[in-house]
């Protein structure tokens, strides 16, 4: 059953080049619409809108005739359809999984969604980050629905899947809830709803090798092995074709190597993920561990900047840079050097005002056999880049 044609429609997505609405477009494109839309500035989603025209700064300009699709975070520019509405259409016209959670959700995603072609389902699926297995970040196939639903603005309670897999549930997104037992309450809730729920915490890691590193990556795998068995795929069959999963970009990305040290590019940005990417960076380390973390969020720094410094303690070397894209408005008080200031001794604490800085100071205090690994939301890739490309005869791989 495939997903239903688009073929007719003409669709202007705001906030384009984020990692949900690229996949959005992506989809929309391959169904048959004619898609064009806006965006701030350009991301590393951009690379996946090859086209697609887009308009990029100013305000976000719809040709007469387009409907508007618009992203959370540019809802304040211009009145159009919310995007958890328009993907609420795409899930509700075929047999869905959702995948949400504060952590893993866009890895446990891909996992389902590799395993199910793997297996010779030939899904579709839209998922927050670009799987190179999989050929991007969306795709149509017409067996089921893979989707990552964003618990960050509650927009995944709107969909209506089949089978929904909550990898876990810790707060992190305090301009949407007030506790950590609001967002549980907002997610039972919602599977009140759903014939078929899988929890993560309620699962013992998978025993079997993962083709890639981390604690945390055995807890995702559980929960798509989970999900699969409860669609009938056979537990066998799910297990080796995790086995072989290599991935998502983004998610403790190797971006080059030289001159003795290896530079690796990760999502995390909140406590729990920072804690989960350096203790695997940690075991892969033969010398020091250099994190440079990007603060995105003034909420979030406000809340958590202690834990985010004690998280950042498993490095040898934090280098911390002020709040780059912010995603939301300036608080009196909170500053992005609270998060460095709460690093512990004896790690080295190094402060950059912008990301170019982090990179020159980065290049300043590496030496052979250092592993640099790059932290957070938004633009951190372009500095792992920009670090590899710094060193000795270095060139990076993205």
């Amino acid at each position: 059953m495939r997903l239903a044609s688009l073929e007719g429609r003409r669709l202007y997505f705001v906030g384009i080049a984020g990692s949900g609405m690229s996949a959005y477009a992506n989809v929309a494109r391959a169904l048959g619409a004619e898609v064009r839309g806006w965006d701030a500035h350009e991301t590393i989603f951009s690379e996946t809108l090859d086209g697609i025209d887009v308009d990029l700064g100013g305000e976000p300009r719809p040709p007469d005739g387009f409907e508007v699709i618009v992203s959370t975070a540019h809802r304040d520019l211009i009145a159009g359809t919310a995007r958890a509405v328009f993907l609420a259409e795409l899930v509700a016209a075929r047999p869905s999984i959702v995948v949400t959670g504060a952590h893993g959700k866009t890895t446990t995603a891909a996992m389902i969604a590799h395993a199910l072609r793997e297996v010779g389902d030939d899904p579709a699926w839209i998922i927050g980050g670009v799987v190179p297995q999989l050929g991007g970040n969306a795709g149509t196939g017409p067996g089921w629905l893979v989707v990552e639903g964003d618990e960050s603005d509650r927009s995944a309670f709107v969909l209506r899947p089949r089978v929904a897999v909550v990898t876990n549930v810790e707060l992190d997104h305090f301009g949407t809830y007030g506790s950590n037992a609001e967002l549980a309450e907002a997610i039972d809730e919602w599977l009140v709803d759903v014939p078929d729920v899988v929890r993560g915490p309620e699962l013992e890691p998978v025993s079997f090798d993962l083709s890639i590193p981390g604690e945390h990556n055995r807890h995702n795998a559980a929960a798509a092995v989970e999900a699969l068995r409860r669609i009938g795929v056979d537990r066998t069959a799910a297990e080796a074709a995790l086995a072989g999963f290599e991935g998502v970009d983004r998610r403790f990305q190797r971006v080059g190597e030289a001159g003795g040290v290896t530079v690796f590019d990760d999502y995390a940005h909140n406590p729990t993920e920072i804690r989960a990417a350096l203790a695997t960076a940690r075991d892969r380390a033969d010398g020091r561990v250099v994190v440079v973390y990007v603060p995105h969020v003034v909420e979030r720094t406000r809340h958590l900047h202690r834990e985010l410094g004690d998280a950042l303690a498993l490095a040898d070397v934090a280098v911390v840079t002020d709040f780059v894209g912010r995603r939301d408005a300036p608080r009196e008080g909170v500053a992005a050097r609270m998060v460095l200031d709460a690093v512990p001794d004896p790690v080295r604490r190094v402060w950059a005002p912008s990301l170019d800085d982090a990179v020159r100071l980065a290049l300043a205090v590496v030496r052979p056999g250092d592993l640099i690994l790059t932290l957070g939301v938004g633009e951190p890739w372009r500095a792992a880049r920009a670090i590899v490309d710094g060193l000795p005869d270095g060139s990076s791989e993205g």
